[in-house]
């Protein structure tokens, strides 16, 4: 079981929670809508707010609302000047989905420590491939960053025609411990690709943020307000 790339998907209801939430009847259909609806939402936030460092997207869906919280390392890129930036994310968003009978929120959060954020740290090394910076030089100061902020292990993967090569290989870096097989193990998997001359190269990082006590959640990394125990909770609370 501890062979899955994404370690969260063997966590999901243990130590890690859904980032979509319905209450749907499961009519022919409807089930397939909703995931559409639920991808064509997080695509349009990750493309539209591409420099603004987007963690992760949460949708969660209440009888006649859909509430959206972007997870996000800039959050004032995403306000814009006088919120001119959220009011248009909402009403393009409300266009996409088109449904008039939903009443649509989006909420914005800032994360808490982007060294300790799995995707920040992948998309960051991608951005510095794209900028013709050495891949081991990129990996080896994540590695260095996450560990002077507090992570218990960290492993990055980066694959494709790394320094122009051509024939496509494989290189990590570790440090750290990262026990894939331990369920309790609070590990965060990250992935992203960079456009690079020779093509794509695909970057994977599993960060260890420790071990979890029996029944304990994941440890949120985003700043919420006192007595929001996680993400799920600041989008119910916004």
């Amino acid at each position: 079981m501890g062979q899955k790339v994404p370690p969260r998907a063997n966590r999901l209801g243990i130590t890690e929670d859904a980032d979509s939430t319905t209450f749907a009847e499961f009519r022919a259909g409807e089930f397939a809508a909703i995931l559409q609806e639920d991808t064509a939402i997080r695509t349009y936030v990750k493309k539209k707010l591409k420099n603004a460092g987007v963690s992760k997207v949460l949708i969660q869906r209440k009888p006649g609302q859909i509430q959206v919280g972007i997870v996000t390392a800039r959050p004032g890129l995403v306000f814009g000047k006088a919120s001119e930036g959220l009011e248009m994310i909402k009403a393009e968003l409300s266009a996409l989905i088109n449904r008039p009978d939903l009443n649509l929120s989006v909420n914005v959060f800032e994360v808490n420590k982007v060294d300790l954020d799995a995707q920040l740290i992948a998309e960051s090394i991608a951005q510095q491939l794209e900028r013709r910076i050495a891949f081991r030089r990129a990996m080896k100061q994540s590695v260095q960053r996450a560990m002077r902020a507090g992570a218990k292990g960290i492993k990055i993967m980066c694959s494709g025609r790394l320094s122009g090569i051509e024939i496509a290989r494989s290189e990590k870096t570790q440090e750290g411990s990262v026990p894939c097989h331990t369920w309790r193990a609070d590990i965060h998997y990250g992935f992203a690709e960079a456009q690079t001359t020779y093509g794509i190269i695909g970057i994977k990082v599993w960060l260890n943020k420790g071990i979890l006590e029996p029944g304990e959640k994941s440890r949120p990394n985003i700043k919420a307000a006192a007595g929001q125990a996680n993400e799920e909770q600041a989008v119910l609370a916004a």
